[in-house]
């Protein structure tokens, strides 16, 4: 039964992006899901500080990773530090997290179907490959929410310019796992503002068009 107290809180984290030998300044969305005494934390970018106080002493109950860009991960060991909590990763993402962070494992894995709980809210696991071979959106139905990462963004799919990288497979994914949600589903995202599935829907075939 989801807590009726179960809410999603969100700050914004600023740093860098690293990549194929480029870095640009970017804003992260952090999404928290709990309640007054447990949460997990999607995507602990930049500032594990920061991030610790919007927990407010709540129950960390993991560090769930929706893909392994350095943006999106460089604050989660020392969160998991601070906190004891578990970093949750797709293996397929690997390669990825250990240029960030060679000397330091993720704790567990995400599978596609796999559901997490927190203060009884269900999020499950979609595994959502094209922006990186193990990017992960998590959706939450009591919610009418899914956290998209760097998949799915108000106005069109994540980048697909860079190593690790595919755009037939990141719309493939939308296509598949994304599009086929509730159209009232919320996307919260990784960067910038959050839209909703029927907003972003018909857009596909233009996104096709358009490439990359």
């Amino acid at each position: 039964m989801t807590s009726p107290n179960a809410r999603i809180d969100h700050l914004v984290t600023s740093g860098t992006f690293s990549l194929d030998g480029g870095t640009w300044d970017v804003d992260n969305n952090v999404w928290i899901v709990g309640d007054e005494s447990e949460a997990i934390v999607i995507d602990a970018a930049h500032d594990a500080a920061a991030i610790e106080a919007a927990l407010g002493g709540r129950t960390l109950v993991a560090v769930v990773c929706t893909h392994a860009h350095n943006d999106h991960i460089d604050a989660a060991p020392a969160l998991a530090a601070a906190t004891g909590a578990p970093i949750l990763l797709h293996p397929d993402d690997l390669p990825l997290w250990k240029q960030t962070h060679p000397d330091r494992a993720p704790d567990g894995e995400l599978a596609d179907g796999l559901t997490l709980t927190v203060a009884g809210v269900e999020l499950t696991v979609l595994h959502t490959p094209g922006h990186a071979p193990g990017a992960v959106c998590l959706y939450a139905p009591e919610l009418s929410t899914v956290f998209t990462g760097d998949t799915l963004f108000q106005g069109g799919p994540g980048a697909t310019g860079r190593s690790f990288s595919h755009f037939p497979t990141i719309v493939e994914s939308i296509r598949q796992r994304l599009l086929t949600l509730p159209p009232d589903t919320v996307v919260r995202t990784g960067h910038g503002d959050p839209t909703t599935v029927g907003e972003e829907s018909p857009h596909l075939q233009e996104w096709i068009q358009r490439g990359h």
